[in-house]
């Protein structure tokens, strides 16, 4: 399962009229309400001359609650850094005199705009869609724009009810299915529908849908990175596509193959023979190679993307990432056709690489950083990045020098002048079975080691995913009041092989727990954690393991288990993406159940006395909010403290609304306030 991951985004809060949380650290370290302050940027997008970019540029808009994002556009030098338009999702056009974008329009929602920037004027709107445009592409001779949208095909059963009378207010008509993978939430299922691609002209006009049939363009549950599933082939006479059905007769199925589409009469030609995952192409600009991603189906063990290139009619398929043990991810071709750019996870960090014929993959950045989603022009590479300290920022890479970037923004520098953030150091320990784990402890302002301080244990969901040393403002806030937070990567997480994330297969929870434990007990033994006022938290995968933590051990003081998982068995029933579930076990449960209850926290609610705070977003589809009221209701029954926050307007997460994200990291502080015998930082006993 991968990472669903999504928390980006009250002076005084109280829980059960208890213990109140205020954020009040001293004025030089990070509040929750600086968090609102902070910018981040993203896909940014190199013009193919390599002389301007284009980024989006998120910040918070306090009154609505929510997180506007607009274009800003800067030289490769660094100069001319101004606003572009309200909106994300730049693309340039291939004679880069023109950007392609996504924004608020008629009649509502996201609509494509056009910005000419060698005319005078406004922006133009060119599509009038019912949905939303995503992953813009433009054709190679800058005349039309592709977009992938969403097709609703809503199932029906039609009944014949006698005439209503006149005046009469019936029922609705209920909502129905009998497909396996459908979408649901707390009132009911979504619209079915197909992702299918369009063609618009740039200056506006009709939409022409290229792709039709029960399949969908780019809607693998399986997608790497930002949702590049299409891309035009140079001639302008077709397109490549990543092609995804859903078949209901098998729960595993999680096929997606690589298509040919002609853009004059629909045709599509299957490219890749093989059962598996065939995602993500790129085409290089001479039009005769295809990049992508992918991986044979196997036997629903996690596996790393490999990644391939094939010959534009799909001949020729080659592995280039053999011996690599990390998975590439956004491949990007140079200009040239030379070689080709992509960044993998290792090790808590994501860095830049390239792969060439002659020099196979070389690996081009090897700070402590995170590197997103890179963008290549003529002699310029260009990608946000973000360190442990740093939020995301614009960078600018020469190819031949890649260990000097060029800084182009830097949008915190005045927001953060003068405040006090944490440190971090990384620890390595050894676990069971002779495992060595990765983790950071983040130590607040001013950390002075003959001090005893609580620490929170934050458990990364998934739980095939990876902690990062990208900037965390959750972080900070918890370290700017004193906490020592401790975060892991134990085996499940991705970043470190195969052989590692699978550790966990068909036992999850399992080593990951050892792994925990171990990572605990390293940061004890260095004699700075007051033992009585350990915490643990953990969302998604990360509630999971949190309740499981409570439930095999009784070290923790306080607990904020968040849209956990702690039902297997009801899970299936519940989740917006069953088959998951049933890929974690080997049998299903009405065959043997043996496995499907002794993973599940609930069967263990027994053994937990750990005061437990739980949080889901009352719109939860993936971890859906029953599962929460399930442990709820026994904790309760059992005696044991407990509180309960079902957090209003929120999916899976309960921090996408800036102030949720406040209210989740102060209720946490205020829980772990209640059950703390002495204020943080306290004097060590001598």
């Amino acid at each position: 399962m991968r990472a669903f991951i999504l928390v980006m985004a009250a002076a005084i809060i109280a829980v059960s009229g208890a213990a109140i949380a205020a954020d009040v650290p001293p004025t030089d370290r990070f509040t929750v309400g600086q968090y609102l302050k902070l910018e981040t940027a993203s896909a940014a997008r190199v013009s193919p001359d390599g002389t301007q970019i284009v980024y989006t540029r998120s910040h918070i808009n306090e009154l609505e609650d929510k997180v506007d994002t607009a274009l800003w556009i800067v030289g490769a030098d660094g100069q001319h850094h101004r606003f572009l338009a309200k909106g994300s999702g730049a693309a340039w056009s291939p004679d880069g005199k023109s950007i392609a974008y996504l924004a608020q329009g008629e009649p509502k929602g996201n609509q494509v705009f056009v910005i000419h920037l060698d005319v005078v004027g406004p922006p133009t709107q060119v599509t009038h869609a019912a949905e939303a445009p995503a992953n813009l592409r433009w054709s190679p001779d800058s005349r039309h724009i592709g977009y992938t949208m969403k097709v609703p095909d809503p199932e029906k059963w039609n009944v014949d009810l006698p005439p209503m009378p006149e005046g009469a207010k019936w029922a609705k008509a209920p909502r129905y299915t009998e497909r396996l993978h459908y979408r649901q939430d707390r009132v009911g299922f979504t619209e079915r529908g197909w992702r299918r691609l369009f063609l618009v002209a740039a200056d506006g006009g009709e939409a022409r849908q290229l792709t039709s049939g029960n399949w969908s363009v780019g809607e693998s549950e399986f997608e790497v990175g930002d949702d590049v599933s299409w891309d035009f082939v140079p001639d302008g006479r077709s397109v490549i596509i990543e092609g995804y059905k859903e078949d209901d007769r098998d729960v595993n199925d999680r096929d997606s193959y690589l298509y040919s589409i002609d853009i004059a009469t629909g045709a599509a030609k299957r490219l890749t023979s093989t059962r598996g995952a065939w995602l993500h192409p790129v085409v290089s600009l001479d039009g005769r190679t295809i990049a992508y991603l992918g991986h044979e189906r196997n036997d629903d063990s996690h596996r790393d993307y490999g990644l391939y290139t094939m010959s534009v009619d799909g001949g020729s398929p080659t592995l280039r990432s053999a011996g690599f043990t990390r998975e590439p991810q956004n491949p990007v071709w140079a200009p040239d056709g030379s070689a080709l750019y992509f960044t993998a996870e290792d090790r808590g960090s994501v860095h830049l690489y390239s792969w060439s014929a002659s020099a196979g993959i070389r690996q081009l950045t090897h700070a402590d950083e995170v590197i997103r989603d890179p963008s290549v022009g003529r002699g310029a590479i260009v990608a946000v990045r973000t360190t442990f300290q740093s939020p995301a920022d614009v960078y600018l890479w020469n190819p031949r020098r890649a260990e000097s970037p060029q800084q182009l923004t830097r949008l915190n520098e005045e927001q953060l002048h003068g405040i006090s953030l944490a440190t971090e150091e990384e620890i390595e320990f050894g676990s069971s079975g002779g495992a060595r784990i990765q983790g950071w402890v983040v130590k607040p302002p001013g950390f002075d080691p003959a001090k005893h301080y609580p620490m929170l244990l934050e458990i990364h969901g998934g739980p095939h995913a990876m902690f990062t040393v990208a900037f965390s403002a959750a972080f900070q806030s918890f370290a700017a009041n004193d906490y020592l937070v401790l975060y892991l990567n134990p085996r499940g997480s991705t970043g470190y092989g195969s052989p590692f994330a699978n550790a966990i297969a068909k036992h999850y929870p399992g080593v990951d727990f050892d792994d925990l434990m171990a990572g605990v007990d390293a940061v004890v033994g260095k004699g700075y954690v007051d033992t009585a006022r350990m915490y643990v938290a953990g969302c998604s995968g990360g509630g999971v393991l949190s309740s499981w933590v409570t439930s095999h051990t009784d070290r923790f003081a306080a607990a904020a288990v968040r849209c956990p998982v702690i039902d297997w068995i009801s899970m299936v029933g519940e989740t917006d993406v069953p088959n998951f579930t049933y890929r974690w076990f080997n049998k299903p449960f009405w065959e043997d159940p043996t496995d499907w209850l002794a993973e599940s926290s609930l069967m263990h609610v027994g053994q937990v006395k750990t005061p437990t705070l739980l949080m889901t977003g009352e719109l939860d589809m993936r971890t859906p909010i029953a599962q929460t009221e399930e442990y709820y209701s026994a904790l309760k029954y059992r005696g044991v403290p407990a509180a309960l926050l079902r957090f209003d307007g929120e999916y899976h997460g309960t921090g996408s609304k800036p102030s949720n994200w406040m209210r989740t990291q102060l209720y946490m502080m205020s829980w772990f306030q209640r059950y703390g015998a002495k204020p943080p930082g306290s004097p060590a006993a001598r």
